[in-house]
């Protein structure tokens, strides 16, 4: 299907940003306690927090991940990005609609 990719990478963004909910709920927390607690397999737990290490959202401690306390601009970019992607799909609708 032609918009497959698109909605795996979705689901896959979509579970960074439950990861990060979690770990903003329940920080400090490590893979094994947030894999029991989403009920989800360590291996994307432990994807999702490289992600969001490597995007500098969160931090590893001792004690498991954090937030960063300096994401105020992390998060209001990730605000802009949903707003320009629900931008595209609502064109993309308009577009199936014609057809």
């Amino acid at each position: 299907m032609v918009l497959r990719k698109l909605r795996q990478e979705a689901e896959i963004a979509f579970r960074h940003l439950e990861v990060l909910q979690a770990v903003l709920d329940n920080q400090p927390i490590g893979i094994f306690k947030l894999a029991e607690l989403m009920n989800m397999p360590k291996h994307k737990i432990r994807y999702s927090l490289r992600v969001l290490e490597q995007s500098g959202i969160i931090e590893p401690t001792q004690y498991g991940a954090i937030v960063r306390d300096d994401t105020d601009k992390v998060f209001e970019d990730l605000r802009r990005e949903i707003h320009e992607i629900k931008e595209y799909t609502e064109k993309m609708c308009e577009i199936i609609k014609k057809l």
